[in-house]
Formats: structure tokens, C-alpha cells, sequence
């Protein structure tokens, strides 16, 4: 079984920045992949960017320029720093965890809205 605990959401401007935190604990698998989807509400659940313990990252077209996904394998922890959130970034943001199983986080809620 793996733990995902999820920080770092809340309400923020247009044009503004946050930075999401998840940390894995449990039984970690050396090589896995992270990451963060999203869903907003009345929309099905969207990847939002995932990066593998070697550090390739991919990211949905979206967010790409604008979302910057790293990880710190020795804390088994994956961050998501957003800038220049747009309103339509609202919606929950789940972290996933895919290694000898997928888990998913509770998700943390991030808003854009002035």
C-alpha cells in the first residue's frame, strides 16, 4: 500500500502562482512515476503532468510553459509550481502514484478567480 498526502491548494488571482506538494510513504516502488490530474466540476478527470523516477516529465498541452512538475526522490516527494493560473486551471487536483499499483491522493482544491 502507498500514502499520498496532498498540500498546498487554495484560492489565488488570475496571473497568479501556487505550488502543490505530494508525499508517497509506504510500500515505494524504486522505479515509478508521479504525478497530478485534475477534474473539474462536470468534467471527467484530466492528466495535468507526470514525471518518472528518472526524471522525464510530460505534461498536458494546457499547462505546458506554464506548470513545471519536479520530484524529490529522497523524500518520495513530487511538486506541481503553476504560474500564470487561469481561471480555467480551477478544479481538484488529485496526485497519482503509479509503481507496482496505482494510488491516488484526496485531492486538494486549487481556485483562480479575482
Amino acid at each position: 500500500q502507498v500514502q499520498l498526502v496532498e498540500s498546498g491548494g487554495g484560492l489565488v488571482q488570475p496571473w497568479g502562482s501556487l505550488r502543490l506538494s505530494c508525499a508517497a510513504s509506504g510500500s515505494i516502488f524504486m522505479i515509478n512515476t508521479m504525478g497530478w490530474y485534475r477534474q473539474a466540476p462536470g468534467k471527467q478527470r484530466e492528466l495535468v503532468a507526470t514525471i518518472t523516477s528518472l526524471g522525464s516529465a510530460n505534461y498536458a498541452s494546457s499547462v505546458k510553459g506554464r506548470f513545471t512538475i519536479s520530484r524529490d526522490n529522497t523524500k518520495s516527494t513530487v511538486y506541481l509550481q503553476m504560474n500564470t493560473l487561469k481561471p480555467e486551471d480551477t478544479a481538484i487536483y488529485y496526485c497519482y502514484y503509479a509503481g507496482q499499483g496505482r494510488y491516488w491522493g484526496q485531492g486538494t482544491q486549487v481556485t483562480v478567480s479575482s
